[in-house]
């Protein structure tokens, strides 16, 4: 639990406070712990034996590195009038202080409102969302409409959308249980603090580990066994993404997607460091691929397809490609597309539950 409020406390903020954790009695056999951001926050108990009641704030790292290195065994905890805190071994010597602050100076956790509608989602369906979209949220924290990713539950089905503008993902998989609705914009710093978490569940519950999901106000919670993390949500319009994605492609061609990575890695390496742009020609019976840099000189690959028509050459960026290849755990892929200017489409064969779009670029 340390190591949870470890991710989410602010070690940069100007606001020291939200550097610490929150050490809470909480009735007469559980300690409460708790980080915030202001943006994220997370909070779960502990089972202790409760001497005295009381609160104390201490940094996040510190308490972390510390608790990191007591032996095996029961931990004691005693505060000093919310002014520092102590931290002893049972079963060693060891022993720690640490100065800290009253709890009363910690900041509110956000709670969800009585009258909200929790829901309930399988932590392999989130993991699962996430995985197959984080890569193409935009890192720019300025541009909060891209730099997030899009959450809906629309009745049966669940879905996840990021770009960031160059390209797109979508997942979308069914959600069993009750028909839902909800629509949130969660920022990447809650996705990739949520993607930990899922992680963490299913290590330690298996596939079958379920995550309730409420959404209350400008917050989403969600509840893990033992904790319940919370995101305030970005208030944005996120990019009618519908319009981005081609309703058909002229040409498609499917091609095994380890033969296609393996290629794609082999010819980026001589593509330019600035542009990382990789042109792909589709021609009878081939897909090649060429890359060139002003400094290093050129690459060249080709692979074996069932293709036949018009010869087509593409410009993109192959790290687009790549990420996309990477998330998936198919035998093979389909890429569509229009024409040398149209978005390109790239899905697991035989299914639309997941696509990519990627942008093209000239080279």
């Amino acid at each position: 639990m340390v190591a949870r409020c470890q991710g989410v406390a602010d070690k940069k903020s100007t606001m020291p406070v939200l550097g610490n954790v929150l050490l809470e009695v909480d009735g007469p056999d559980s300690l409460r712990l708790a980080a915030t951001d202001l943006n994220l926050a997370v909070t779960g108990k502990v089972a202790a034996e409760v001497g005295k009641g009381g609160s104390i704030a201490v940094g996040a790292r510190d308490l972390f590195e510390r608790v990191k290195m007591m032996p095996d065994g029961q931990l004691t905890i005693v505060t000093n009038d919310g002014s520092g805190a102590t931290l002893r071994a049972s079963s060693s010597a060891r022993r720690y202080t640490l100065h800290g602050i009253p709890g009363e100076e910690f900041p509110a956790i956000p709670q969800p409102d009585a009258s909200a509608t929790p829901l309930t989602l399988g932590a392999d369906v989130l993991s699962t969302l996430m995985a197959r979209t984080h890569f193409s949220i935009s890192t720019d924290d300025t541009r909060l409409h891209l730099n997030s990713a899009l959450f809906e539950w629309d009745g049966s089905k669940v879905r996840m959308v990021t770009t960031d503008g160059h390209r797109l993902s979508k997942m979308e998989l069914a959600a069993p249980g009750k028909p839902a609705t909800a629509h949130m914009l969660i920022p990447l710093k809650g996705i990739s603090e949520l993607r930990r978490l899922c992680d963490e569940v299913k290590a330690d519950a298996g596939a079958s580990a379920e995550i309730g999901l409420i959404q209350s106000g400008p917050n989403a919670f969600f509840r893990l066994p033992g904790l319940q993390f919370s995101v305030k949500l970005v208030d944005a319009q996120f990019p009618p993404y519908q319009q981005v994605i081609p309703q058909s492609t002229e040409r498609s061609v499917v091609v095994s997607r380890l033969a296609l990575s393996d290629a794609l890695r082999a010819v980026s390496i001589a593509a330019s460091d600035r542009t990382g742009g990789v042109k792909l020609t589709l021609a009878d019976g081939t897909m090649r691929f060429a890359s060139e840099s002003p400094d290093s000189g050129e690459g060249f690959d080709e692979i074996p397809v069932d293709y036949k028509g018009n010869e087509l050459t593409i410009g993109f960026n192959a790290r687009y490609f790549l990420d996309v290849l990477g998330a998936l755990d198919v035998e093979n892929v389909e890429i569509g597309t229009g024409g040398e200017l149209d978005p390109v489409v790239l899905k697991a064969q035989g299914t639309n539950d997941y696509l990519a779009v990627v942008m093209p670029m000239r080279i």
